[in-house]
Parts: C-alpha cells; sequence; structure tokens
C-alpha cells in the first residue's frame, strides 16, 4: 500500500480488524514482523518512534497531566526549538481550528474527555512532520461538531499538504475527509480506493456489503446461456435476460464456464413503482429525505432507496425494476468481484 505526498487516506473497518495496529506499527510503537515501512525513500520499521518525525494523535494517547493545555501543544515546537512569536501563532491557528482556545490555561484532568481528545490532535497537527496519525481523531464528539471540525481539518491538510492516514469505523468520515480508503477485515488488506471505486467498483463481497449504507443486495443465481442472450435466474421468478451483443467482450470472458455467481444491487439502483418484477413489502420507512423499502423478492431481502415518498403498506406486491448495468457479479466460491455492470456502457 503507496500513500502519496500530501495525500488524506483513512483505514477503515470494523472493530478488531486492524486498523490502530497498522497505525502504531508506522508510529513504531508496534514490531512490524513481516515487510516493511518506508516514509520519504526511508526505512523507518527499525527507527525508534522519537526518530521517525511522525506527529501522533491516538485516541488512548493522553496528554502529559502536569501540562497545561498550552503546554502540551506547545512541548514538541519547544523541542524543536521555534521562536516563541512563531510557537505562539501556530498554537493560535490550530487552537482556533478545533475551538479550545478558552482551556488552553487549563489541566488535562479538568477538562472533558472530548475536549481532551481536541487538544490531542491539536498537539499533533501543530508540529511539522513528515506524517500524521490520526486514530479516531474525533471520536468523542458531538455530531454538529464533529462536521465541523471533519471540514476545516480536511482543509488544513489540503492547504499544508500534510500527509495523513487516519483510522476510523465511520463511512461518512471517512468519505468526506479521504482522497482514498483502505479497508480492512481480519487483519487483512481488501481494497485501497477512492470512496466512488469503492461504492461503483467492490473488490470483493466483503467490501461489496461493508461500503455503503443500507449495504448492496446479494442474490445467488444460475447462468444460462441460449442462443445470443445470457440468462441470469435467481429463481423462476425473477431472471434477467442480457443480449450476449449487449455484454462487453471482457465481461463474456469473465463468466465464460461459469454456471452460478452472486448478483449484487444497491439499493438507491432499485426502481419501485413499475417494471416487471414483483416484491412483498416487509417495511416501510420515510426518513425525512428518502425511503427504505424492505422487501421480499425470490425468498430474499431486498432494500430499496427512494428520494421521494412510496405508498406501499407492508403485505402489498410493489413492481420494481433496474438495469442490468447496474449488477455486480461476484464469484460464487471466492466472493471476488467478476464484473461490474452486466451492460457494456
Amino acid at each position: 500500500m503507496t500513500v502519496e505526498r500530501g495525500e488524506i487516506v483513512a483505514l477503515l473497518g470494523s472493530s478488531g480488524c486492524g486498523k490502530t495496529s497498522t497505525l502504531r506499527m508506522i508510529a513504531g510503537f508496534e514490531a512490524v514482523t513481516r515487510g516493511g515501512i518506508t516514509l520519504g525513500g526511508r526505512r523507518i520499521d527499525h527507527l525508534a518512534p522519537a526518530r521517525r518525525n511522525v506527529a501522533m494523535a491516538f485516541e488512548g494517547y493522553s496528554l502529559y497531566p502536569p501540562l497545561t493545555v498550552r503546554d502540551n501543544i506547545a512541548f514538541a515546537l519547544k523541542g524543536a526549538r521555534m521562536p516563541a512569536g512563531d510557537r505562539e501563532r501556530a498554537i493560535a491557528e490550530v487552537t482556533a481550528l478545533v475551538e479550545i482556545e478558552p482551556i488552553l490555561d487549563r489541566y488535562p484532568s479538568s477538562i472533558s474527555g472530548g475536549q481532551q481528545q481536541r487538544a490531542s490532535l491539536a498537539r499533533a497537527l501543530v508540529r511539522n512532520a513528515d506524517l500524521y496519525l490520526l486514530d479516531e481523531p474525533m471520536g468523542q464528539l458531538e455530531p454538529q461538531l464533529r462536521a465541523v471540525l471533519r471540514g476545516r481539518l480536511k482543509n488544513l491538510l489540503i492547504a499544508r499538504g500534510m500527509t495523513s492516514i487516519f483510522v476510523t469505523h465511520d463511512q461518512t468520515e471517512a468519505n468526506a475527509l479521504a482522497d482514498r480508503i483502505a479497508v480492512m477485515e481480519g487483519g487483512v488488506l481488501q481494497q485501497f480506493a477512492s470512496p466512488s471505486d469503492l461504492k461503483d467498483k467492490p473488490a470483493n463481497l466483503f467490501v461489496a456489503t461493508f461500503i455503503g449504507e443500507p449495504p448492496m443486495n446479494i442474490f445467488d443465481a444460475g447462468i444460462a446461456t441460449g442462443g445470443d442472450q445470457y440468462r441470469f435466474a435467481v429463481d423462476g421468478d425473477l431472471s434477467v435476460d442480457v443480449a450476449a451483443g449487449g455484454i462487453a467482450p471482457a465481461v463474456r470472458d469473465a463468466l465464460r464456464g461459469r454456471d452460478r455467481v452472486r448478483l449484487g444491487l444497491r439499493p438507491h439502483k432499485v426502481r419501485l413503482g413499475s417494471g416487471a418484477f414483483r416484491a412483498r413489502v416487509l417495511s416501510n420507512q420515510w426518513l425525512g429525505d428518502q425511503t427504505h423499502v424492505a422487501a421480499e423478492v425470490a425468498g430474499r431481502l431486498m432494500v430499496a432507496v427512494a428520494h421521494e415518498r412510496i405508498p406501499a403498506r407492508v403485505g402489498t406486491q410493489i413492481p420494481f425494476t433496474f438495469s442490468a448495468r447496474d449488477l455486480h457479479v461476484f464469484d460464487m466460491a471466492t466472493g471476488e468481484a467478476v464484473s461490474h455492470g452486466l451492460e457494456a456502457g
């Protein structure tokens, strides 16, 4: 995995997948057992943390209790012998960004957990480092404040070209901040790509169902070819016929020799209210700006998202349709992606 200079990268995954352990290895707090870490062309995995020029804001990385918030933030700057005037300007800028000016002369024990987290973030951002490592940097903040600081943080990182890697379990935060996202599961990197590619071109079933809310609908389907068309059949009531000539050659090659696949369809790609297919409505929720409809189709659960109210009662049948261009195909055994979209676009 290569992070470019000035890039903002998110490590995203469920709890225990290895996100923080990866960050701690880069910082030098955990040993690397295989492979290596290079920063700016220099191998660093054998160096002590203090020699790596990496700034850190870990969720459990406490402030120095005997020092005020101001002195905590200034600690590394004093060690670097930054002139007092420059130091005060740097502290003023970063503390304004995270809104902690009123608590600068207080001690860590007298401020809240959210304030401590913002002070820890300020202490990392104020440094002139080669890399910034942020572990759940805003996890303890209220949603409204988190949204505001997220935008400010991104603007700062971009304006200064600060190469950064941050850990989060929040997809919204990852999408809002990161240029690219590394999706992890079970200590394994599943995919490293832009937010749009993770959603539109997931590498495997895990990424397909982990990224996106609600998650992708998955159906097991058989493949049959006859004449000049392919038929993808979930059961007798749900099958999709696609003209062979309308399928890209690379996709036809990928499908050759397969008789079973898994089909994926994003909820927002399901079009409700018309079409040849039918589903039995299980729930219908209006969430203020969109409708989530859960329905049973071919004995399986399907979720659809619409940006208008859908007048469908629980227990009734609702028509729906979708485009073959929006279907994702995954290998039945491995879960690896075979194609994204059946029709040539």
